[in-house]
């Protein structure tokens, strides 16, 4: 049995999920619903006898995480490629194509966005397979949701025919509508929620470009032929890549294609493209009362259909007598508006980086291929951290022109380097690094290593490291 191939596209910022999803952390990476994040469960629910590894594609700020989520659940990748510049989903699919092409010209891609949210895998299973002899055949096979609302925030698929019927060809896309559109559409019955989901072969993804969209074929090639390995990943030469379009798979092929076949999925389904989503979502199993959706770290009093999540576990929310709103917290900033704006969030980013607030793409938190930091306090010439180390993980081997630090460990042991002496540091114990000394922490044991990192200088910036060798290759 020739398995499909998945093609995870995980590269999008999600600014209309902000506080808790920005640039730095989007929101395909988070576990906004459930425990596992929704990169995750979507790697888990395109793995199993039907499936071979995933491929996935990325940006090089989120390559680790890739690989830790895909780790943390068991699941090895067939490769990861590494987009030098965001161009939105056309040359990303088209990357896929040619790549998986060298080996396989008759491989099965079905590409699917990492931050949806299915939870019947079986039966997207099912449907998978419907759309297998139509891919087989030369087809372009996308799936179309059925819609239980009319909802403007989502583009539709208009059929040639009853979508109930089975596999059916598709007559045209079909822009967000507004409401009094939406309602005549879900009336009529022919019309899906276009998911974004595609299946089809290497072979017919590629001859596709070549008649609708010859523009990109030249550079994804180049970009393709000039990469290079880079540990686990292959990094898309940037030099042609920069230059391509930035547009959609839709508006560069699917649009103009007169081969394409959509199949109906009409079990559950949301992109969370909004808290208004994330609320509903939350709603799907049981309503909730009243429509109050409050996690642990949040109280509603006598409020009506109000979604309060707190994601700091010092961050308590209250809502009294909130009607139709959202209130979402992280460690350093505060959502609050009403429902029917959660399209205007993205909004947010724009007005915080023209203010140059750092809360507009980055979080106190920063991940690390070897772990993560966060900021505990920040003063003049001075900066507590605090430091989370992997197993077996290490940073690397560096020094600082402007600052000195001073270490304590809270758990675990670490392996530090300072110039010439290596030393074992254990819980209550610390280490001074004097300013200008080559230095390294490892952490040598089976369990996180902790530690408080007291930075003092004339500048404390990120940049400030002159890296000597590093198991990540940074330079």
């Amino acid at each position: 049995m020739t398995r499909v191939i998945p093609v995870l596209l995980s590269g999008g910022s999600g600014t209309r999920l902000w506080p808790v999803s920005r640039k730095s952390f989007p929101k395909q990476f988070a576990p906004l619903v459930g425990e596992q994040s929704l990169f995750q469960a979507s790697a888990r629910r395109l793995s199993g006898p039907r499936y071979a590894e995933p491929l996935v594609l990325t940006n090089a700020d989120f390559r680790f995480i890739v690989t830790e989520q895909l780790a943390e659940i068991g699941i090895n990748p067939a490769a990861i490629l590494i987009e030098p510049a965001g161009r939105n989903t056309a040359p990303a699919i088209l990357a896929a194509a040619l790549h998986l092409a060298e080996s396989d010209p008759d491989a099965l891609l079905l590409v699917a966005p990492s931050d949806h949210v299915v939870p019947d895998a079986e039966a997207f299973g099912r449907a998978v397979g419907q759309g297998l002899p139509l891919a087989r055949e030369g087809r372009i096979v996308t799936f179309g949701i059925e819609p239980d609302r009319p909802e403007t925030g989502y583009g539709y698929l208009e059929l040639h025919g009853d979508p109930r019927d089975g596999p059916a060809p598709l007559r045209r896309f079909v822009e967000k509508p507004d409401a009094d559109t939406a309602r005549a559409m879900l009336a009529e019955g022919r019309f899906l929620w276009n998911a974004g989901i595609f299946l089809f072969t290497a072979r017919t993804m590629i001859e596709a470009f070549r008649a609708h969209a010859p523009e990109f074929l030249e550079p994804v090639q180049a970009a393709l032929a000039q990469a290079r390995q880079d540990l686990g990943f292959l990094r898309l030469a940037p030099e042609p890549w920069n230059g391509l379009p930035d547009l959609s798979i839709d508006y560069a092929v699917m649009e103009k294609a007169e081969n394409l076949s959509v199949v109906r999925f009409a079990e559950h389904w949301s992109d969370l493209g909004g808290w208004d989503a994330v609320w509903r979502e939350a709603q799907v199993d049981a309503p909730a009362w009243r429509g109050v959706i409050a996690d642990e770290r949040s109280t509603a009093i006598d409020c009506d259909n109000v979604l309060l999540r707190s994601d700091d576990e010092d961050m308590q929310i209250v809502g009294i007598g909130l009607k139709d709103m959202m209130v979402v917290a992280t460690g350093d900033a505060v959502l609050v508006a009403g429902m029917d704006r959660a399209q205007d969030v993205r909004q947010v980013v724009s007005a915080l980086k023209a203010k140059g607030a750092r809360q507009a793409e980055r979080f106190l938190r920063d991940h690390r291929p070897w772990g993560w930091f966060e900021t505990l306090v920040m003063g003049e010439r001075f900066q507590v951290k605090r430091i989370v180390v992997h197993p077996g993980a290490s940073l690397s081997l560096q020094s600082h022109v402007h600052r000195s630090e001073h270490w304590i460990v809270v758990s675990g042991t670490a392996k530090v380097t300072v110039d010439d002496k290596v030393s074992l540091v254990t819980e209550n114990q610390s280490i001074y690094v004097p300013l200008g000394a080559v230095h390294r922490m490892e952490n040598p044991g089976k369990v996180p290593m902790v530690l408080i990192e007291v930075q003092t200088g004339v500048y404390l910036g990120e940049d400030d490291i002159i890296r000597y060798e590093d198991a990540y290759a940074r330079t």
